[in-house]
């Protein structure tokens, strides 16, 4: 099949949409699927420079090991920094990485590099309580040319180099240092470990930012599958007792001698119903930690929004009795139509179910009127 191209009008409409740090953003089954029909190496290269950085930040949430903490200094006043990975609560003055974006047309070079470099070492120079970061890598989406992919392969000639470069002020940023701080970067100099200095080509970024909740947004493709939901547990947790509790009181209401978890499960026709109620729930907890995962913030709670929508004029009905209620509901969260979120992709009908329980275990949703 041949992919359409995306027009300039679609692309710069599509990517207006993508601030995926922002908390707000829900992403829609459209553009999980369809993305902006680019490839994605073809996409990195229309971002400006805050989107780079962005999507920089993006890429390094999904770092393994975690990082405790990513954050994002791009623009006046970040001190060389534009995205950093901590590995402490202690921040700068602690062991981090730093991750310089440079969204140019054409490859970095050598005399782009030099002046980040002294950047992040002025930084501990006029900052005794910053910590040099034990790596620095440079990213670009047209990657590192030559002559800077080999000094960064070679740390003593990158160092060399970048003393060369201090020493002879031809570039701008080290004509304007005063005597006193180019002595204090070059005796930092002799003592820096080069090897902290690299880069990260955009094939093994982008592959990277495949496993995070922001892919499917800026790149299309649709959702990777679902894993497995475990079976719940034999004893309710304490994390059920809302939802449960008002599957007891509809049962009650219907049965009568069904007062508690106990009688629930032993009752001839509430037992299976209870059991059936239950892995439902776990199969959407199950849905929640996969959209934790692979879909940006608070999609899941929209699609948990979508569903109350659709269900909320037939809970609200009148009923013969609280387990009615229930099962029409139920029938109705599955058999609703639902299009707009991205997870309807790997959403199945008792995921629709479980959902309804959560509503239930927030206190979105009751059964039994006026309980």
């Amino acid at each position: 099949m041949i992919t359409p191209v995306m027009t300039g009008d679609r692309e710069a409409a599509f990517m207006r949409e993508l601030r995926l740090v922002d908390p707000e953003t829900v992403l829609t089954s459209s553009q999980a699927e369809h993305g902006p029909l680019l490839a994605p190496r073809k996409v990195i290269q229309t971002y400006d420079s805050d989107e780079w950085e962005v999507f920089i930040e993006e890429w390094a949430t999904g770092l393994v090991p975690k990082y405790i903490r990513v954050q994002r200094f791009g623009g006046p006043g970040d001190r060389g920094v534009d995205v950093a990975g901590f590995h402490t609560v202690n921040g700068f003055e602690g062991d981090w990485h730093c991750f310089q974006g440079k969204h140019y047309d054409k490859s970095l070079t050598p005399s782009i590099a030099w002046p980040e470099m002294l950047k992040v070492i002025l930084l501990t120079v006029r900052h005794p309580n910053y910590k040099l970061p034990s790596r620095y890598n440079f990213i670009a989406p047209r990657g590192i040319g030559t002559g800077l992919a080999h000094l960064l392969a070679s740390p003593t000639e990158l160092r060399s180099k970048f003393i060369e470069q201090l020493e002879s002020n031809d570039a701008k940023p080290f004509r304007e240092l005063d005597s006193a701080t180019r002595s204090a970067v070059r005796s930092l100099a002799d003592t820096i470990d080069f090897r902290i200095f690299g880069s990260i080509e955009v094939l093994t970024l982008i592959d990277e930012h495949s496993k995070t909740r922001y892919h499917s947004a800026r790149f299309g493709g649709g959702l990777p599958d679902r894993p497995e939901a475990e079976a719940p547990p034999s004893t309710v947790s304490s994390d059920e007792l809302v939802y449960v509790k008002k599957l007891i009181d509809a049962y009650q209401e219907r049965y009568g001698t069904v007062t508690n978890i106990f009688t629930a499960e032993e009752h001839e026709k509430a037992g299976s119903h209870f059991r059936r109620q239950r892995e439902s729930f776990f199969r959407a907890e199950a849905l929640r930690n996969f959209a934790r995962d692979r879909v940006p913030v608070n999609t899941f709670e929209g699609l948990q929004n979508e569903l109350y929508e659709a269900i909320v004029e037939t809970l609200e009905a009148e009923y013969a009795d609280g387990l009615e209620r229930l099962q029409h509901t139920l029938n109705q969260a599955v058999n609703g139509q639902l299009s707009a979120n991205a997870l309807i992709q790997v959403t199945g009908p008792a995921d629709r179910r479980g959902i309804c329980h959560q509503l239930a275990n927030e206190d979105r949703v009751t059964w039994v009127v006026g309980k």
